[in-house]
């Protein structure tokens, strides 16, 4: 078992920045590869970021390439999203998740075994 809690979500102005965190406790962090989802209002769940166990490699969704930055530092058990140059667009409630290592990178929910709570951003234009 893998319990995710992420913080760092709030509100902030269009172009502005937020820092997402996730620490993880339970079983080895470096055991997982680690993703990132967001939901907006009325929309489906959508993939946002993803990164290798060893943080050697990452993906992200189009909307979000040269903004957003994933990564994590197994020391700390914790994985971070970055996000630079907000959009209103952007507001969601954002997930961290936690799949098996050999899912890779994958930017497909149905992988990840474990989720965190959700941490709301809300960018205002």
């Amino acid at each position: 078992q893998v319990q995710l809690v992420e913080s760092g979500g709030g509100l902030v102005q269009a172009g502005g920045s937020l820092r997402l965190s996730c620490a993880a406790s339970g079983r080895t962090f470096s055991l997982y590869a680690m993703g990132w989802f967001r939901q907006a209002p009325g929309k489906e769940r959508e993939f946002v970021a993803a990164i290798t166990w060893g943080g050697a490699s990452t993906r992200y969704v189009d909307s979000v390439k040269g903004r957003f930055t994933i990564s994590r530092d197994n020391a700390k058990n914790t994985v971070y999203l970055q996000l630079n140059s907000l959009k209103p667009e952007d507001t969601a409630v954002y997930y961290c998740a936690a799949a098996a290592r050999s899912y890779d990178k994958s930017d497909y929910e149905g992988n990840y075994a474990y989720w965190g709570q959700g941490t709301q951003v809300t960018v205002s234009s």
